[in-house]
């Protein structure tokens, strides 16, 4: 008869029997075909109620370490041999440690644009999502279209048509949980045998997105009016990936004649594509927004994406592209069985926020904000000692800008020695896939990409002071910030 003393346990009786039987099926002491007491006796010599002994049972089936033979019991099944022990764990190379490594501390971050807590609207934000509740609480509980909410892609047509002079239905937009996802439904919609193109240099993140899914794409390199239509006609690419608006990270705006040019190009051939990335087009300091791709195309080949990453915070992850109507068609025919990957509780929250005038009055807000730190960080330059040394390039457009210096320091020095003294920056030149393709108009050696969005104003002139040390090459700070 099994034995098992259950009164020192803080697991419920039936969890505890369970396991004691498990654990000796598994070390071998009940063995294969082994016939268990039935419920009744086992209750008895255990002093427990039959329904413990009957929950354990059950348990013990659903795993299969026991199946049932009517009239006759229950008998303890075959489950193999005993798995391997596991590898001992290791530190350094091969290390099975799967925790992410810490974040390192700067003093200032230059290379991720971010926003600082002081400028959310946390007020309007939680108020917005506690009437959201009360209002759509039946709403919330059901299924969401596969492009999202109705209520959010009309406030997105709606922003488009009076902040960006695009008239799109809102059954044309669909809302996805970052650029990166959306990028992969436009190669699934695509085909994977479609060449895509980027530009260099260019946002690494995007190359990474068509490495990771296996299609093949190229880099086009850029001249003074953005990516070289001549370069990308002889590249053999069906689709291209621009930010004409401003691009990443030079800044340069595409005028309108390249613009039309790219889209000749389009339609020239059947199933060729241009992905216009309006990454950060909000926060365009003189001057009205330049107008989209897609405002100007009359042959549906452009695809509208945009985030607001930039211009709420990077931790909303809602995203959205705006398909032309026979791509829309297409998609809805091939993959409207999928699951909009953005919850409706933030759809419903964002779609209240900007159709009550929030999100634009935030937007205001946020360019009032950025350009008095934008003028802020070209003052501390001035007044650095970089000033003889450095020449900014596109100060007047979106949330970077490019710092020139004039010095015979090389650019991973340059970095290493700011890294040394709490400073993270990037180099121009880390954003070229092709070292070659560096005729654009601008200064590619010794040449760094400034984000400001999140750094505070009161330290831009420490940053630039650590910054001109850096140029020297002068021992470290004994403080890193």
């Amino acid at each position: 008869m099994l034995t098992y003393d259950l009164t020192e346990t803080s697991l419920p009786l039936y969890d505890a029997l369970y396991s004691a039987v498990k654990a000796d099926i598994l070390s071998g002491r009940l063995a294969p075909g082994e016939k268990l007491p039935s419920k009744r006796a086992l209750a008895q010599h255990l002093r427990l109620s039959v329904a413990t002994v009957q929950n354990a049972y059950a348990q013990l089936l659903a795993e299969g370490y026991l199946y049932s033979e009517e009239k006759r019991g229950y008998f303890v099944s075959t489950i193999g041999e005993s798995l391997p022990a596991p590898m001992q764990k290791t530190q350094g190379k091969g290390s099975t440690d799967l925790e992410p490594a810490p974040r390192p501390v700067w003093f200032a971050d230059l290379v991720s644009n971010s926003i600082s807590a002081e400028d959310f609207p946390f007020t309007v934000w939680s108020r917005t999502m506690r009437r959201v509740i009360l209002e759509k609480e039946k709403q919330l509980l059901l299924p969401l279209e596969f492009n999202g909410t109705p209520e959010l892609r009309r406030a997105i047509a709606d922003h488009l048509a009076r902040f960006r002079g695009l008239s799109v239905d809102p059954a044309q937009i669909i809302v996805g949980a970052g650029t990166e996802y959306l990028y992969t439904l436009v190669i699934q919609l695509l085909g994977r045998e479609c060449r895509y193109a980027v530009e260099d240099p260019g946002y690494a993140k995007i190359r990474r997105v068509y490495a990771a899914s296996g299609v093949s794409f190229c880099t086009v390199p850029l001249d003074e009016q953005g990516l070289s239509v001549q370069a990308l006609e002889e590249s053999g690419a069906q689709c291209v990936h621009i930010s004409p608006s401003h691009h990443y990270p030079t800044g340069i705006v595409m005028p309108v004649g390249r613009r039309r040019e790219l889209l000749r190009w389009a339609s020239q051939a059947p199933e060729r594509y241009i992905i216009d990335d309006d990454y950060d087009s909000e926060f365009r300091f003189s001057g009205r927004p330049i107008p989209t791709m897609m405002s100007i195309d009359e042959n549906d080949r452009v695809i509208y994406m945009n985030t607001f990453s930039k211009t709420i915070a990077p931790s909303i992850r809602i995203s959205y592209m705006v398909l032309p109507a026979p791509l829309m068609e297409r998609f809805k025919r091939a993959f409207s069985f999928y699951a909009c990957t953005v919850s409706g509780f933030e759809q419903y929250t964002l779609a209240a926020f900007m159709a009550e005038g929030h999100f634009e009055r935030h937007l205001s807000r946020m360019k009032n904000r950025y350009r008095t730190k934008r003028d802020a960080i070209l003052a501390a330059i001035r007044e650095s000692g970089l000033s003889d040394l450095a020449t900014v390039y596109e100060p007047n457009a979106g949330l970077h800008f490019l710092l020139h210096l004039h010095t015979d320091t090389d650019d991973e020095t340059i970095k290493k020695n700011a890294a040394e003294r709490g400073i993270r920056i990037s180099a121009l030149m880390d954003y070229l896939a092709d070292v070659s393709h560096t005729d654009f108009g601008l200064p590619c050696r010794h040449t760094f990409v400034i984000n400001y969005s999140g750094v505070e104003a009161d330290k831009f002139p420490e940053i630039f002071r650590r910054l001109a040390e850096s140029c020297g090459g002068e021992s470290p700070l004994t403080s890193r910030g």
